[in-house]
C-alpha cells in the first residue's frame, strides 16, 4: 500500500506539502523538518524498534514518523501545533499503525495515553526530534513519568546531548548529566549537521541513545534529596563543595557539613564536577540530617 509513495522526507515532496497547506513555520515551536533519508534510516536503526511501540514528540509533517511506521508495531505521535494535524492525517493516511494526538506532551496524563496502544504490553520506546527550546523539560518529564519506557533515541542540540552524556571532570558535566544518568545509560550515537533540515537551525544536532536501567545507577535513601544535593553542589561551579553547601545550608552548619563530607570520604575542597554518581550518593545520604 505504501511501497510506491515518494518519501515525505525528500526536499521536493517536503516543499510540495508545505506549499499545498500554506504552512508557516512557527519559531515558538522550534520547527525544523528533516530532509535526509540516510539520517532518518540511521535513527530508526539506532532505535531498534522492530516489534515495539513507539512514542514520538513533534512529528512535524511526518518525515521521521513514516520511517518509524515501517518497523514499529505502532507509533503514537504527539503534536502541539494544530495546523500540522490535517497535514499529518493526510501524509500518514496509508499507515494503519499510526495514532496522532493533538496535545502538549507536558500537560497530559501520559500513562493514560500509552494504554491506548493496540498491544500496550509491547516494549515502549521514545524516538523523536525534540524541539530544542524545550528539550530538557520534555526529557525529564518522560523519564520521571513512571511510564516504563525501554529506551529513548532522540535528536537534540549537540551541546545539550554532550551535557547529558558527559562524564566527571569535564566542563559540561553537571546536574543534567546526573539527572539522566541516574535512570539511564547514555550514548552519543551520531551527530547531525544543520544542513539536513528545512529550515536549517542555527546549531548542529546529535542523536542521543538512552536505555533505562533496571534499577537507578546508585542506591540512595531519598532520591528527591539526592537531586537537591546535586543541584546545590553545582550552584556555583567554581566554588568548592564546602562553600556551596555553606551558602545553601548556612555557615553555622560548617562542622556538620565537614563531618558529612568526611563520612562520604570526599575532600571539602573538591568541586562538584569531580564527583561520580557513587560519590554523590554517599554524600547525599551523609547530608540527610540537614534536610
Amino acid at each position: 500500500m505504501t511501497e510506491n509513495l515518494e518519501r515525505i522526507s525528500t526536499i521536493v515532496r517536503t516543499q510540495e506539502i508545505l506549499r499545498k497547506h500554506d504552512f508557516t513555520f512557527k519559531k515558538k515551536f522550534g520547527q525544523n523538518f528533516l530532509t535526509d533519508a540516510n539520517i532518518l534510516r540511521k535513527i530508526v536503526t539506532a532505535a531498534d524498534i522492530t516489534g515495539a511501540n513507539v512514542l514520538e514528540i513533534g512529528p512535524g509533517i511526518g518525515s521521521l514518523t513514516e520511517y518509524l511506521l515501517g518497523d514499529a508495531a505502532e507509533v503514537m505521535a504527539f503534536e502541539i501545533d494544530g495546523t500540522l494535524v490535517p497535514i499529518l492525517r493526510e501524509t500518514l493516511a496509508p499507515y494503519p499503525n499510526f495514532q496522532l494526538v493533538h496535545a502538549d506532551i507536558l500537560k497530559i496524563a501520559l500513562a493514560d495515553y500509552v494504554k491506548k496502544f493496540k498491544n500496550p504490553e509491547l516494549p515502549l520506546k521514545v524516538v523523536a526530534n525534540l524541539p530544542y527550546y524545550i528539550t530538557t523539560p520534555i526529557l525529564m518529564h518522560l523519564i520521571e513519568s513512571g511510564v516504563p519506557f525501554a529506551a529513548f533515541v532522540v535528536m537534540m542540540q549537540k551541546e545539550v546531548a554532550e551535557r547529558i552524556a558527559a562524564r566527571p571532570n569535564t566542563k559540561v558535566y553537571g546536574a543534567l548529566s546526573i539527572a539522566v544518568q541516574y535512570y539511564m545509560t547514555v550514548e552519543l550515537a551520531f551527530n547531525v549537521p544543520r544542513t539536513v533540515f528545512v529550515p536549517a537551525p542555527r546549531v548542529d544536532s546529535a542523536i542521543l541513545k538512552m536505555t533505562r536501567l533496571a534499577q537507578p545507577a546508585v542506591a540512595v535513601s531519598d532520591d528527591v534529596w539526592f537531586f537537591h544535593v546535586v543541584k546545590v553542589a553545582f550552584a556555583h561551579r567554581r566554588k568548592t563543595l564546602l562553600n556551596n553547601f555553606q551558602l545553601a545550608f548556612g555557615a553555622e552548619n560548617k562542622e556538620k557539613l565537614l563531618s558529612a563530607l568526611t563520612e562520604a570520604e570526599i575532600e571539602p575542597v573538591r568541586r562538584a564536577e569531580s564527583l561520580t554518581l557513587q560519590e554523590f550518593a554517599r554524600l547525599s545520604d551523609a547530608l540527610l540530617p540537614l534536610k
